[in-house]
């Protein structure tokens, strides 16, 4: 479970802070948010997404609370934004960002993508790009303030039953039992997608599938006269 990983998370980050080593730039996976489909025996959709969230808030809350705060940027995207049913666009996702001088209930409506986050966190670390893309990337500038809140945060507990598992033998629970789920990106993504559309809203509601559309930003020519 992603709690369980946040409690190991934990443990290895009290001592590293205990001795003034903890490193300035993280990485930390909770991947339950992927599910496992409708399996049978294992945890519901619903239970794994919402230990995952619970995971997250538990990790804000817990660095939120802690000395190096005010020094702290944390930056959640979702793993992978891919052929999602998104009325948009199907690669179109959220992304959330906590700190000391992150701004409170702000919501930004600027369009960025996975290499905005990365140039963000390359500006706050003081290295250069690593590539063209995170070089022209837009950083997310506007999610940040002068003025640090030192308040903390609190996760919610979920409303739903973490341990609640899939019980229906179905044509979906079936397909799901074919995922190969011990690797990453082994699952065809369009396939699972449709296993859990089906699987959680039923035969009748039409599979909406992927929609994809093209976003630049137009380069105004100056008027030669």
């Amino acid at each position: 479970m992603d709690t369980t990983r946040f409690y190991q998370w934990k443990k290895d980050f009290d001592s590293l802070l205990a001795i003034n080593k903890v490193p300035q730039f993280n990485s930390v996976r909770f991947s339950n948010d992927h599910t496992e489909g409708l399996r049978l025996g294992r945890p519901t959709p619903y239970a794994h997404v919402a230990d995952n969230d619970y995971a997250v808030g538990m990790f804000v809350e817990y660095l939120s609370k802690s000395p190096i705060w005010k020094e702290t940027a944390i930056f959640i995207v979702e793993d992978d934004a891919q052929n999602g049913a998104d009325h948009v666009d199907a690669h179109r996702s959220i992304a959330f960002v906590a700190g000391g001088f992150v701004k409170r209930g702000y919501v930004d409506h600027t369009m960025y993508s996975t290499s905005s986050a990365l140039r963000t966190m390359e500006l706050i670390l003081g290295i250069p790009p690593m590539s063209q893309y995170d070089a022209a990337a837009t950083p997310m500038w506007r999610c940040f303030t002068s003025t640090p809140n030192m308040g903390s945060f609190t996760a919610l507990m979920p409303n739903i039953n973490l341990k609640d598992k899939n019980t229906a033998m179905n044509e979906w629970q079936r397909r799901s039992e074919l995922f190969n789920l011990a690797k990453e990106d082994a699952v065809p993504d369009l396939e699972f997608n449709k296993v859990l559309w089906h699987g959680l809203k039923g035969n009748d509601i039409p599979f909406p599938g992927p929609r994809r559309a093209a976003f630049y930003k137009p380069i105004e020519k100056a008027d030669k006269d």
